[in-house]
Parts: C-alpha cells; sequence; structure tokens
C-alpha cells in the first residue's frame, strides 16, 4: 500500500509525569517520526511508517496504535527478541526534561538492508530526522539510503534537525544532519537546535543557511512566537496562537507532520505553516506526544 507520506524513524514508549514532583506516570507513546506520522494522519493525509519495533509488548500497543490512527504499517519490522525503547518525562520550573532506555532497541539496530525501498519509492514525501540517524551508525546509514532511493525516485525529502545532544556530541551531529540537510527538500528545524547546527543566530540567517544547501522550503519552528517559513522567493513570519499549554511534549512533531499534511494538500508553504502552527498550539493542551495531537476539524476551528 502506498503511502502520500511515509516516516521513517524510531518509535518509543512514552511515561509522562502528570504530577509534578510525585512519581506518577502516564503511559503513552512518542518517538519524533511516529508523532508526526499521527500528526498527518489526524490532519488527514495518507501515512506510512517504516523503521523496526520489538516483537515485546510496547511494539504491540504501537502496532495497535497506528491501526486505530490509520497509519499503515506494511513496512514496520518487528526484530524477534528486539525491545522497543522507552522514554520518561518530568516536569519543573524550567520545562520538560527527558530520560531514555533505548540502547541496543530494535529501532536502532537497523540496517541499510532493511529498509522497504520500494515504499520509500511509491510515495510522495519520505520524512526522516537527526533522531533518525542519532541512535546508532547502521540506522544512519538507513536514513541515507532511504533519502538516496526517494531522490532517485523523485520523492520530496523531508528532514527535522531535532538535536539530541545525548545520543552524539555536536560536532559529529553538525556533520551528519547538515550534510543530509544538503540532501533535503523540505527543512524542518527547530530555532535552539539550528543555532547549535549552523553557528548562526537570527532565523533570517539560519533559512539562508538551509536554503543555500539546497532545501526549497524552510519551515523554521520559533517556540511560542510561530514560525517562519522561508522559500528562494519569499519569506513570512507566521504568528501562533495562545492556548493553555501544560507540555510540549511532540509539539515540534505535531507541526512536522501537520505542515506536510497541509503542503500536500494546498502546495502552499504559508498556508501549510498557518496551519502547522496552531496544530503544534493545540497539542500542547495535554499530557503526552500523542494523545494531544489536534484533528483537522479541531485546528479549522481554532483558525477560525
Amino acid at each position: 500500500m502506498a503511502s502520500d507520506i511515509l516516516c521513517f524513524g524510531e518509535a518509543l514508549g512514552e511515561f509522562n509525569q502528570t504530577r509534578p514532583g510525585e512519581p506518577h506516570y502516564l503511559f503513552g507513546f512518542g518517538g519524533d517520526t511516529s508523532n508526526c506520522a499521527i500528526a498527518a494522519a489526524r490532519s488527514g493525509a495518507s501515512v506510512g511508517v517504516i523503521g523496526a519495533i520489538g516483537d515485546d509488548a510496547f511494539g504491540e500497543d504501537f502496532i495497535a496504535l497506528w491501526a486505530r490512527e490509520g497509519v499503515d504499517t506494511s513496512g514496520m519490522r518487528r526484530v524477534t527478541g528486539g525491545d522497543t525503547g522507552l522514554y520518561f518525562v518530568t516536569h519543573g520550573p524550567d520545562g520538560h526534561a527527558f530520560s531514555y532506555r533505548r540502547s541496543g532497541s530494535a529501532a536502532a539496530r537497523i540496517t541499510a538492508a532493511d529498509v522497504p525501498l520500494d515504499r520509500v519509492r511509491s510515495a510522495r514525501i519520505l520524512h526522516v530526522s537527526g533522531i533518525s540517524q542519532a541512535i546508532s551508525d547502521s540506522a544512519s546509514e538507513a536514513v541515507l539510503a532511504a533519502i538516496a532511493a526517494a531522490r532517485a525516485a523523485g520523492v520530496t525529502v523531508s528532514y527535522d534537525t531535532n538535536l539530541r545532544l545525548r545520543l552524539w556530541p555536536l560536532e559529529k551531529a553538525r556533520a551528519v544532519t547538515n550534510a543530509a540537510m544538503r540532501l533535503a527538500d523540505i527543512a524542518l528545524p527547530g530555532m535552539d537546535d539550528a543555532r547549535q547546527l549552523t553557528g548562526r543566530e537570527t532565523p533570517d540567517a539560519i533559512c539562508d543557511f538551509y536554503l543555500e544547501g539546497g532545501s526549497r522550503i524552510v519551515a523554521l519552528t520559533l517556540g511560542k512566537e510561530g514560525a517562519l517559513i522561508a522559500t528562494p522567493q519569499e519569506r513570512r513570519v507566521i504568528p501562533s496562537i495562545s492556548v493553555n499549554a501544560v507540555d510540549a511534549t511532540g509539539a515540534g512533531d505535531c507541526f512536522d507532520g501537520a505542515f506536510l499534511a497541509e503542503w500536500l494538500r494546498t502546495q502552499d508553504p504559508f498556508a501549510a505553516g498557518r496551519y502547522a502552527c496552531v496544530a503544534a498550539a493545540l497539542s500542547t493542551r495535554g499530557y503526552g506526544a500523542v494523545a494531544p495531537l489536534p484533528r483537522r476539524e479541531e485546528v479549522l476551528a481554532a483558525m477560525g
């Protein structure tokens, strides 16, 4: 089954601290590309996921989740004896913090030979991230193989930097993600990540960096300030909306999925940016990465 948007990366079981200071955790789902896939599906896109998960109970939970969300899993590997990674979210005065249990996970053990290239070639967009490459050297090679197949087939490549310095040192992250971004048509960096990865300070200078590298569209997220959407011909700051935010986990992934779904619908990056900014803001109203992801009708209603 061909999917318009194909997301390649790591799925992680999530335990989110819903009572700050207390050992009370809500189980949910995470992993940046999985979150992106579900956000896109809730925005009406045809979506699939590829990668690897364990044959454990958490892997079963993900298969059931994706089925409920209408996300195709025919390209997802189940690794016999493999573990699905986990992470824990705690909340404090400085925001949310993450702790991971993912070493040696099924996702980290994937290789280039495991990538279902036929699924990649039949998609309209391949979406990957820095985390997709950071979890292991073999996973990084697998991402590059998928990107090469996508480009050869004329498939649009989307890349979110999603920098995680617990996974690799900054110099390696710069080398790998900047090289991969030069192969991407749609760049989806976050402001804090991009400053570290590009060495540039202002939003315009960061957009220039990625456009000069070959991206056709840059959607630079600016947190509560919205996003700067840039093409070689034009750029606009797109404002966000005010919400009662309780947990920003997965908001950037929500932006990615909403942006890609709306861009496929309209071919207008500025309209897609407006839609995605509103969707990302709405996603912060509840705990967890997946549960609060809004559906298209909620986003349209919030847009007025």
